[in-house]
């Protein structure tokens, strides 16, 4: 006979919420085998969107401390207070991707990271009062549903480590192309959100190639570690550092949303084609993977173009706007006359225009030598004579013309 914890007793036991069986005392039983796994994963989650919030955190923080720096400042504003949060932020979210990605799968923490860009913006309306457009809004939209695409379809692979040729070829390789960006951003620095989109592309290649680095270093160590994993972690150190470096010299003068886009965008991008290059990773799902895949990488490079299309324009109108402001008082510059005839107000008059361009001599006389009245022929002087215009509007040039004297016998030309 069985007696059950609320004192009733019975010959049958019935398995219920209400009643449970009596047993001795020891440890509590282990949970179902699908709870474990359920748990780990929300957590993996979690982690991902703190450090997506981390990330676009440091962003912020960034942006506004290349705004504030001087050009000379421009790579790494050392005595900028807000320069060491926003390093401290970007290692926090760092870290906690890593600890996301022991507790779930990389098919699912890669693909958050890429919320960095949708975390970034309203974040940014919040904190520093910078409203993205709806430009913006598609761009990064597009940005990160590509890139979160394009990673879920990334299939893992065994651990492997590259050789030491390999790893001597993929870091001249990472330094030509960093170099080469570098100098590319240089020789178009006239146009900042071109200049912007070349150094961010710079920073995600030297980002994504430190995580290359990594694995080859994590996997190394799972056999101990040795003498030769030192230069990995040089370069590992020089990479980080280089990314952060041109990070934030990205953000100056070209705003938030383009330069953080293409830098999450090409870091993970790098990452996973060093993996299927080097690695032996795949697409998931074979060929139709393969397409979907370069499908989310189309749209991941639309909605960079978007982002960069939406800075130049806004760099041209606040070009044209900064030109109507010093135009001349009283004069109607051509940016000014334009947005008069969109907006359906009459032009001002060329003629008005032109009269007021102009620029006359104080002196309308100019000094010519001619012959004195009563001199003889040979005794020139210098008299002043009137500048009379021949051309076919006035403020020509000028043409000096000889006075007649009636008094003289012989004009000398």
């Amino acid at each position: 006979m069985l007696r059950d914890d609320d004192g009733n007793t019975g010959t049958r036991h019935r398995v219920g919420y209400e009643s449970r069986p009596f047993a001795a005392p020891g440890p509590p039983p282990r949970p179902h085998a699908e709870e474990q796994p359920m748990s780990a994963l929300a957590l993996s989650v979690l982690l991902s969107f703190v450090s997506a919030v981390a990330y676009a955190g440091g962003a912020i923080v960034q942006e506004q401390v290349a705004v504030s720096s001087p050009g000379a400042q421009q790579y790494a504003p050392l005595r900028r207070p807000g320069w060491w949060a926003a390093v401290a932020l970007n290692g926090l979210g760092g870290l906690l991707h890593v600890v996301a990605l022991a507790y779930g799968p990389l098919s699912l923490v890669q693909p958050l990271g890429a919320l960095t860009i949708v975390f970034a913006l309203p974040m940014a309306a919040l904190f520093v009062g910078r409203r993205a457009g709806a430009t913006a809004w598609r761009g990064a939209i597009m940005a990160t549903v590509g890139l979160a695409g394009l990673l879920s379809l990334v299939g893992a692979s065994d651990a492997q480590s590259l050789d030491t040729a390999q790893r001597v070829a993929a870091a001249l390789g990472t330094a030509a192309a960093v170099v080469a960006l570098m100098l590319a951003a240089r020789a178009v620095h006239r146009h900042p959100a071109v200049r912007s989109i070349l150094l961010a592309t710079a920073s995600g290649v030297a980002f994504g190639m430190s995580s290359v680095f990594t694995k080859t270093v994590a996997v190394d160590w799972t056999g101990g570690v040795s003498a030769a994993d030192l230069p990995s972690l040089a370069v590992i150190g020089v990479l980080a550092t280089a990314g952060m470096m041109l990070s934030q010299a990205s953000y100056r003068g070209a705003g938030l949303a383009a330069p953080l886009a293409t830098l999450t965008v090409v870091n993970p991008v790098v990452a996973a084609a060093v993996g299927i290059t080097m690695f032996g990773e795949t697409f998931r799902y074979g060929t139709t993977g393969t397409a979907l895949a370069l499908s989310c990488a189309v749209v991941a490079a639309g909605g960079l173009i978007l982002l960069t299309t939406e800075r130049l324009a806004r760099e041209q109108q606040e070009a044209r706007t900064t030109e109507a402001g010093t135009a001349a008082p009283g004069t109607a510059s051509p940016v000014a006359e334009s947005a008069a005839a969109d907006a359906g107000a009459p032009a001002a008059d060329p003629a008005a225009r032109l009269l007021a361009e102009l620029t006359l001599p104080r002196d309308v006389r100019m000094p010519v030598p001619l012959p004195s009245p009563g001199a003889a022929p040979d005794d020139e002087a210098s008299v002043p004579v009137p500048l009379v215009s021949y051309a076919p509007y006035y403020g020509g040039p000028y043409v000096p013309v000889a006075v007649v004297d009636r008094h003289r016998v012989r004009v000398k030309s």
